[in-house]
């Protein structure tokens, strides 16, 4: 063959490689995009529902807060009057973000605080005062333009602060215990309409109680919170086996002061399903330029972002794709420095499921750092074994809680947060229900538990085990709310039968 004929072969097959290696990932994600259309049908009328779109419960109504602050203390207190006397159950709703019917009372009131945003700051900016329905979208810019942050929170910024509270949130600000770490004092509307303050000092019993009560013992107006300084960070990326994620943890984390922030991802592409793992952190550092701390939009870099994780979902090659993009390209929207508060404000919405016939369901199992790779190998097996399609681990450090009476961390643990696609169908529902159970039995096993915002899946046996302090938090709700004003789905679930078990016996039956 002539020299001329094999240059032209040789070009075609380098066109032919580059038009696989490149085009493919193109028109696999165009098509993604092409199909990322919003269906979503809101909750029929008279029902109320969560982000997890399983949960569609009648209500007899829900009553959005006043805005202003006296204003809506007078029609609050004058709300559950009302419902005392009528008899109404009474829950307390944000941006509804958890799973299992936190924010629903059945045939009750659904109180919607989100109206409720304001805040200030004090004359050091140490301590923000912010009622509870502001969303954390709305506290960072407003904490961003005074050179503050917040301490602990999640890392996206849609949810709001009292439901943050209430299911006492943990972020990936390392070597920190859980949110009720930050708070100073909040102000609370109890059953009988009495508003106090509670602190480490003051009503320090329904303090404990309320961070992580889930809404069961009343209303939080408004909360005090520590804060601390926005600063920049220099970011790094480790690359290794996930077997050897609490080492590295402990080598990159632990034994460095300077890294303030970080977070770990774990492998769902087939080919290295659970078997790698990246470690993102974010040490202490100053620019060259040291420029100010502006409060970055990412702009067209979201939609990519997204279109890369939704083409992940019910796809091995979505899953390879993006899996390659985040190992070898790193993060698509942070350069070598990043500020606290850009770390902090993304948006939930980036990611989530648009359409109508399947949603996006949490895990979040919580284990010492030296089982994390014995967990992980039973969520190897049991994952393909149930059909799941997992989209997502991220690992995080949580400290030990010595605020929170419902507490997920006696001791300190890594956090294993799990994203699963789901159809909106009984039958998914089921299978994933199975998988949950076998993953809490194992998290359990390796003296672990796991997080109670999401789907109620655990078995009552299963739940009294991971929190052995349930049977008194119950029964600390019933002394503090005798008539069970406050109530939800996840009480109904797994308060009611414990109540019951703890119940008085009934009276002998009268002599005829």
């Amino acid at each position: 063959m002539k020299p001329r004929r094999w240059r032209r072969w040789l070009l075609l097959l380098v066109a032919a490689v580059l038009a696989y290696v490149v085009g493919r990932p193109l028109l696999y994600l165009a098509w993604t995009a092409a199909h990322d259309r919003a269906t979503i049908q809101p909750a029929p009328e008279g029902y109320a529902d969560d982000v997890s779109r399983l949960n569609a419960t009648r209500v007899l109504e829900v009553w959005a807060v006043p805005a202003d602050a006296a204003e809506a203390e007078r029609q609050l207190i004058a709300l559950l009057q009302r419902a005392r006397e009528q008899g109404l159950p009474v829950s307390i709703a944000g941006a509804r973000h958890s799973m299992g019917g936190h924010t629903i009372a059945p045939d009750g009131i659904v109180i919607n605080m989100l109206p409720f945003r304001g805040m200030t700051l004090s004359a050091d900016g140490r301590v923000l005062t912010v009622q509870s329905g502001a969303l954390w979208a709305e506290v960072i810019p407003f904490l961003n333009a005074r050179g503050r942050s917040v301490g602990v929170m999640q890392s996206d910024n849609g949810f709001s602060v009292g439901g943050s509270l209430s299911t006492n949130v943990h972020g990936w600000q390392s070597r920190r215990p859980p949110i009720a770490s930050t708070v100073r004092s909040f102000r609370l509307l109890t059953p009988e309409g009495e508003v106090v303050r509670c602190s480490r000092t003051e009503h320090a019993d329904l303090f404990s109680l309320v961070l992580g009560g889930y809404g069961l013992f009343g209303i939080i107006l408004d909360a005090e919170l520590w804060t601390v300084p926005n600063e920049w960070y220099a970011t790094e990326r480790y690359v290794f086996p996930a077997e050897d994620y609490a080492a590295m943890f402990r080598a990159h984390v632990e034994e460095d002061s300077t890294v303030i922030m970080a977070y770990g991802r774990v492998s769902v592409a087939p080919s290295r399903f659970l078997r790698e793992a990246i470690l993102t952190v974010f040490r202490r550092a100053t620019p060259p330029d040291n420029p100010p701390l502006p409060l970055l939009e990412t702009g067209s870099l979201e939609a990519v972002e997204r279109v890369i994780f939704r083409g992940s979902v019910g796809s091995d090659y979505g899953k390879e794709l993006r899996w390659r993009m985040e190992r070898d390209v790193g993060g698509y929207t942070t350069g070598p420095f990043v500020a606290r508060n850009q770390l902090l404000n993304g948006r939930v919405e980036l990611y989530s499921n648009r359409s109508d016939w399947q949603t996006e369901v949490l895990h979040e199992y919580f284990l010492p750092p030296e089982h994390l790779a014995a967990f992980l190998d039973t969520v190897r097996v049991a994952v393909p074994h149930h059909g799941a399609d997992l989209l997502n681990v991220t690992l995080r450090d949580i400290r030990r809680d010595p605020d929170s009476f419902l507490r997920y961390a006696n001791q300190d643990v890594i956090a294993a947060v799990m994203l699963f696609n789901q159809a909106r169908t009984p039958l998914a529902d089921s299978a994933m229900a199975r998988l949950t159970r076998r993953l809490i039995d194992a998290a359990l096993g390796l003296g672990g538990t796991y997080y109670l915002p999401y789907r109620p899946h655990a078995t009552q046996a299963q739940f009294t085990r991971a929190y052995p302090q349930a049977a008194a938090f119950f029964a600390r709700k019933r002394e503090h709310d005798p008539t069970l004003l406050y109530q939800n789905r996840f009480f109904l679930t797994y308060g009611t039968p414990l109540l019951e078990h703890d119940a008085a016996p009934p009276l002998p039956e009268p002599a005829r």
